[in-house]
């Protein structure tokens, strides 16, 4: 496969790196690094995460959202859009 921009050279490096952790070791990965997050975030004022520059033009807050929130909406649409073209739907 073809990897045309950087994003997908991360994502692909992020596949290869974790390809052998089972679910259970990821969900407590993803955990951990939820935990480091919100520490931070806790740590600073409204001003510090919303009104100061901390990356070129962004603010922390706004580079936390670009690296959390933002990945994940992204994968729920392709992961919706997968399910959708092969039929896929929840039982209830």
């Amino acid at each position: 496969m073809k990897i045309q921009n950087s994003k997908c050279k991360l994502a692909h490096k992020f596949y290869k790196d974790y390809e052998r952790d089972d679910f259970t070791v990821l969900q407590e990965k993803l955990q951990s690094n939820v935990d480091k997050i919100l520490k931070v975030i806790d740590t600073k004022s409204n001003i510090e995460l919303y009104e100061t520059t901390w990356y070129e033009k962004w603010t922390l807050g706004r580079m936390i959202q670009f690296n959390t929130a933002s990945p994940y909406t992204n994968a729920k649409a392709r992961l919706r859009k997968w399910k959708k073209k092969n039929q896929l739907y929840l039982s209830h």
